[in-house]
């Protein structure tokens, strides 16, 4: 009998050999990468090389200095390759743009909304393009004269709430995510918000959580390892609470809209979202309410966090660099003086206001890295990527890479300007991305900032408290924001 126990404990043991070398080359094998695949980090057994770097991405640019501008990790299970430099990132959206245009959804994504439910982020095909030229023809048709006027007319709320500061140390965080959401919402619900609205505040502190909470260590845990963290309580289960927040306000819009509906007249998005559907009965092509809830959710969260952020970094850089700001000042006292408000027309005859703004979006990198997803097989830079990889387009060695900035890691205006003191573009001001998933708001984004910085430092000289330094360092998240700050805001 004891043989028998001997031979059984054999008989386990063998068996448990068996099957740790069966799932070491199980998960060798389909993790073994096809030939002339990009070089990385080796990773770890069921991490991966996520602890090869922490999302900064300036360790994308490290990692590239080893292997080279196209390179591969492995996030958990998932495969990733990452594309660096402006050379690649031109070959990759511009000369492969069709390639590139794929994004597949991240698993919060796919929690929250199905597979094929729409939206903006996460579309693809015909009927991502069919949605993209929708919004824009439907923006366009109301003319840049109307957007520009709604984004004067709140230029004048923001400054009335300035100046109730009366020059005390104030957070300009909160005036001006508040223009900037109601800049968005006009255009989507025809309707602005005083900012003392109490629905209103709710929103916008929802979107900035909502943003906040994305960009953590929480939300990336999730997306790597998914079948494990939808089970496990945490911070992370805040952000499908969140989204169903600005779902309901979005579905409430919605369902106001059908009640004061005039077809003949559409007063904005929404409006000319539901005269859409109904030429759409057949074949829908994502024209149907759930779609729009998703697509004004999109556009009111991405809309709002960008050109805010873009905002509090120019009172960032313009208080770091005094002299600067005094020749914005003199250029806009200049053109302009102190009697109206700036137009888009100003922009040609403020060359220097110009280039300090692109400096400021260039050094800020509000968005570091893009994400893709391939759906057929691929070539780029030499490598072969197969259907279903996945992409990060690292934005930040484009907007520093040393080859197109002659001092990329410097505040220097002198970028985009040439020896006349005329503006120049530069193909390297990837900001907005490019290509076929180019920001869809950029036309709006562009207009936005500018009338703003010139309204704000038309009124206003900023200064940070007595002893306080502010930091050029962000918090990165989904979007590179600047650390808490507080400024003088002198009228001048």
């Amino acid at each position: 009998m004891w043989f028998d126990v001997f031979l059984l404990g054999f008989d386990l043991e063998c068996l448990l050999v068996c099957l740790i070398v069966f799932v070491t080359v199980a998960g060798y094998l389909k993790n073994k990468n096809p030939p002339n695949y990009p070089p990385g980090p080796r990773p770890i057994p069921f991490i991966g090389s996520f602890l090869s770097m922490d999302y900064q991405s300036g360790d994308f640019t490290r990692l590239a200095k080893i292997y080279g501008n196209v390179f591969s990790m492995q996030l958990g299970c998932h495969k990733v390759v990452v594309l660096c430099g402006q050379k690649m990132m031109k070959e990759a959206l511009l000369v492969h743009g069709e390639d590139f245009a794929y994004r597949g959804p991240t698993p919060i994504y796919k929690r929250v909304i199905s597979e094929n439910a729409g939206g903006f982020f996460c579309s693809n095909g015909e009927m991502s393009k069919r949605h993209r030229r929708f919004v824009l023809s439907t923006w366009r048709s109301w003319g840049k004269n109307v957007m520009e006027q709604n984004i004067r007319e709140e230029i004048r709320n923001m400054r009335e709430e300035i100046e109730k500061e009366n020059g005390e140390p104030f957070d300009t965080k909160g005036i001006i995510n508040n223009a900037v959401f109601n800049i968005i919402c006009q255009l989507l619900t025809g309707r602005r918000f005083e900012y003392s609205d109490h629905k209103f505040v709710s929103m916008v502190n929802i979107i900035n959580e909502l943003i906040r909470m994305e960009g953590s260590i929480w939300a990336e845990l999730y997306d790597v390892f998914p079948q494990i963290m939808q089970y496990l309580p945490g911070p992370h289960n805040m952000l499908f609470s969140l989204r169903e927040k600005i779902y309901i306000f979005m579905r409430e819009e919605v369902e106001r809209h059908k009640r004061e509906l005039d077809p003949d007249n559409p007063r904005d998005y929404i409006d000319s979202f539901l005269i859409e559907m109904k030429n759409h009965t057949e074949n829908d092509q994502g024209f149907n309410e759930k779609n729009l809830v998703l697509c004004c959710a999109d556009l009111l969260a991405a809309g709002t966090e960008t050109t805010a952020t873009t905002l509090q970094w120019a009172l960032v850089y313009l208080i770091k660099n005094p002299e600067v700001q005094e020749k914005v000042c003199a250029e806009i006292d200049n053109v302009i003086g102190q009697n109206r408000l700036p137009t888009m027309a100003d922009r040609p005859n403020l060359p220097y206001t110009d280039a300090v703004i692109h400096e400021i979006q260039r050094l800020a990198n509000i968005i570091p890295t893009g994400i893709r997803s391939l759906d057929k097989d691929t070539e780029i830079g030499g490598y072969f990527l197969p259907k279903g990889t996945a992409i990060m387009l690292c934005m930040t060695s484009v907007l520093f890479d040393k080859t197109a900035w002659e001092t990329p890691y410097v505040f220097n205006p002198g970028h985009f300007l040439d020896a006349d003191g005329k503006f120049v573009k530069s193909d390297a001001h990837m900001v907005y991305s490019a290509g076929k998933r180019a920001c869809l708001g950029e036309g709006l984004a562009k207009m936005e900032v500018f009338l703003f910085v010139v309204a704000l430092f038309q009124k206003f000289s900023f200064s940070a408290p007595e002893g306080e330094e502010l930091k050029t360092e962000g918090v990165i998240g989904v979007t590179n924001a600047p650390c808490n700050f507080k400024v003088h805001a002198k009228a001048r």
